[in-house]
């Protein structure tokens, strides 16, 4: 289930301002931030760490108080200057970083934990449904430090949930865990949530764990959101070079805007320019001079090409490799290319561009 941008909003983050008292000064950490659910929506806040983002998250939950701005969850609001709602009745529940299992507890227990207040029928119920649901059925009556990292942190998700809260926010949820398990949880979560048709908000410094589970991502630099958006155009259509750097892998190459031909020409050759939309943003004092973004997926291996690039280093990924390469100027590329085309450092291969829309930035 996905909601649609014209739905009503469900959450409402509305140019909140965050931070804390040192001595008479207010160091704050988050400059007026704003985004916006739907219901059923899962939004993640993406960014290096120190950036704000737990803060928000913080803030949303009710553990920090707003220096400005306001919260607002299903048309209630939860925080403004000078107001903040209890984190008991916000109705908000909350994964952390570790998880937080009681660990004198059995998984069911866990589980029950803030449903002490409905009849033991309608609680054991919802326990059984939430066990099944994240398929620990079968471990009902084991302790925490019995399972295995990532059964811990689908026992804290069915706590989070069990009480049918109006918004679920996740901290760093799946850092404790190896990276193979991380972005598979991930889009597990994903489909529990769906299902439930739960709202949530997700932290994370891992964009694959973003891509995994989120329908909206902001990513965000020094306490504010610089470009709110899906996976799809935080990647292909970055709105500055930190969104553009920090989502994916790529470099900038020097190119030079023919407006005649409406192409840009960087060492590798042309590539062509649509309605002026590709240029993100060019100063025309630069004379035409841009900064290209190239994805490792926009260089394709291709031995009848005449351009040849050396290979500098390489990583194994499995199914492919992926090359830093060396262009005759110096400049460096990246290229993935299929890993049973293993070639050794030094060699040099044929390369042509792949790239069907460009991204453009002034230089720096």
């Amino acid at each position: 289930m996905h909601a649609s941008s014209s739905a009503p909003h469900h959450l409402n983050v509305d140019s909140i301002r965050v931070g804390y008292s040192q001595g008479r000064q207010t160091v704050e950490i988050v400059h007026g931030l704003t985004f916006s659910l739907a219901r059923g929506e899962i939004g993640c806040l993406l960014g290096p760490s120190g950036c704000g983002k737990t803060t928000v998250l913080r803030a949303i939950a009710g553990f920090e108080p707003v220096l400005a701005g306001a919260i607002a969850l299903g048309g209630r609001e939860l925080s403004r200057t000078g107001y903040t709602a209890a984190p008991e009745t916000r109705h908000v529940g909350v994964v952390f970083q570790d998880y937080a299992l009681f660990p004198h507890l059995q998984v069911r227990d866990n589980i029950a934990f803030g449903l002490r207040k409905l009849p033991a029928k309608e609680r054991n119920a919802r326990v059984e449904r939430l066990l099944k649901l994240v398929g620990l059925a079968g471990h009902a009556h084991q302790y925490p430090h019995e399972l295995s990292g990532g059964q811990q942190q689908r026992v804290a998700l069915a706590r989070a949930l069990a009480p049918q809260p109006d918004l679920l926010l996740l901290d760093e949820p799946f850092s404790n865990l190896d990276v193979d398990l991380r972005e598979r949880l991930a889009q597990e979560v994903r489909d529990i949530l769906n299902e439930l048709g739960t709202t949530a908000v997700l932290v994370t410094h891992d964009q694959h764990e973003a891509f995994a589970i989120a329908d909206r991502i902001g990513v965000m630099q020094d306490g504010a959101i610089v470009q709110w958006d899906n996976a799809y155009n935080l990647y292909h259509r970055p709105a500055n070079r930190f969104v553009a750097d920090f989502i994916g892998q790529g470099v900038f190459m020097p190119g030079a805007i023919d407006l005649p031909a409406q192409s840009v020409r960087i060492e590798l050759g042309s590539l062509p320019l649509w309605q002026g939309i590709d240029v993100c943003s060019t100063d025309e004092r630069a004379g035409g001079r841009v900064d290209v973004l190239l994805r490792a997926d926009d260089v394709i291996h291709d031995d009848a090409s005449h351009l040849q690039a050396e290979v500098v280093r390489k990583a194994f990924r499995g199914a492919e490799f992926l090359y830093t390469l060396k262009l005759p100027s110096g400049q460096k590329l990246l290229a993935l290319v299929p890993s049973h085309h293993d070639h050794a450092i030094g060699e040099k291969i044929g390369i042509r561009l792949g790239a069907d829309h460009v991204v453009t930035f002034p230089p720096a």
